[in-house]
């Protein structure tokens, strides 16, 4: 029997699992059994879903998953970089053979225009910047969200859904779909999602976001006698599959090393760098410099072509502005407000109050954050809500 979901209260969606896991086997097994919800919300008389599917065991089990809870799934795979590590011929052949053995349909799009535009310029003109990027963030928005929307409504499908951690859920005290964190703690995925069009927050559908552990959807996927069951996880930037984003930059842009000097805050010069696209707020080790207490950069002036160095005390910050604003779930933010902040994809969660200031956010910690980087996202969380998010143009 397959997995139905549900979200943390019993008005949320169709069904819900128990996750136990089984400790006297050396095989973790999990309990599974339906219960009925009191309400359905979601709206059922279009079940048609497309899912994006990248070859990897996520989107595959989503798909086990969907088609179980009675939706007319059709995967399809975007083709968005040649030689990206998500997006080459084994991916397409992944997807579209688990899509066979489960019995639904798979389609490729060709949008490595589009990804180019969103994703790959954004990224190169982000460095440019000296600030950092995050090309996953313009890759939901554009591509894996805005794009397969529109081609879901092409094909007739009412939801869109993808293999992330997360969960949307209907909140009564906001009478609206709300973006949520899931269930898999380090693993949840709604940082990167904040840039979600609002309105399409309902029509979205995160089959995993119950779920703890990888492991457990391993574990479906090798009942079902899935080959993706063990692929390993992708972990790099998709269309710098070597990791050496330097030579990427250097290849397919402008930006060519250019020595500049690495100077303190005082105007001290210690050194010589290489090119500011080659350095990221808190780097310690590459500097290439000597000195008793270890520096790290804290930030960059590019006028002078200079890397601004000091000790890790330095790299604290209790006030960020935020710019490129998206709010789910209001419209605008009312006087100052207290949220949850998370500054990158692997940071904790920061209490902090939060003000708008026409088309931007200050945002003021309670306690100093370290290493805040310009061009990553700050996302607000009220309890485990997305409130929204936006882009990190400065800190002080």
């Amino acid at each position: 029997m397959f997995l139905f979901l549900v979200g943390e209260n019993a008005e949320s969606q169709v069904a819900v699992t128990s996750v136990e896991p089984n400790k006297n086997k050396n095989i973790i097994l999990w309990e599974r059994k339906f219960i009925k919800t009191k309400k359905e919300i979601r709206k059922m008389e279009n079940k048609k879903v497309l899912l994006g599917m990248s070859g990897g065991v996520d989107s595959s089990v989503s798909a086990l998953l969907l088609k179980e809870q009675g939706y007319e799934v059709i995967g399809i795979t975007l083709e968005l970089y040649a030689g990206s590590s998500c997006c080459n011929q084994n991916t397409y052949l992944d997807a579209k053979n688990v899509c066979n053995q489960i019995g639904i349909p798979h389609f490729t799009y060709d949008c490595k225009k589009e990804f180019k535009t969103h994703v790959i310029d954004d990224f190169i003109g982000t460095y440019a910047k000296s600030q950092t990027p995050n090309p996953c963030i313009e890759c939901n928005k554009y591509l894996k969200f805005g794009y397969m929307y529109e081609k879901a409504k092409e094909l007739g499908c009412n939801y869109i859904a993808t293999g992330h951690y997360a969960k949307t859920e209907y909140n009564k005290q906001y009478n609206k779909w709300v973006l949520k964190q899931s269930n898999a703690g380090k693993k949840d995925q709604s940082y990167v999602l904040w840039n979600l069009p609002k309105d399409l927050v309902e029509h979205v559908l995160f089959p995993l976001g119950e779920f703890q552990e990888k492991e457990q959807i391993r574990q479906i996927a090798r009942e079902h006698n899935l080959k993706v069951a063990n692929k390993p996880d992708s972990e790099d930037i998709c269309f710098i599959p070597d990791g050496n984003y330097k030579k990427f930059l250097e290849t397919n842009s402008n930006l060519k090393p250019n020595k500049g000097n690495i100077v303190t805050k005082q105007g001290n010069i210690l050194g010589t760098h290489t090119g500011l696209y080659n350095y990221t707020i808190g780097q310690r080790k590459g500097l290439g410099i000597s000195n008793p207490v270890p520096l790290f950069v804290l930030g960059f002036n590019p006028s002078k072509n200079e890397v601004i160095v000091g000790e890790e005390n330095e790299l604290y910050q209790k006030e960020i502005t935020v710019s490129d604003i998206n709010l789910l779930l209001i419209d605008q933010i009312p006087n100052k407000i207290e949220v949850e902040v998370k500054t990158r994809y692997s940071s904790k969660l920061a209490k902090a109050k939060i003000k708008q200031e026409q088309n931007q956010i200050k945002v003021i910690f309670e306690e100093p954050q370290r290493a805040i980087t310009p061009g990553q996202s700050a996302v607000f969380y009220i309890g485990n809500i997305v409130l929204g998010g936006g882009k990190i143009t400065k800190a002080v």
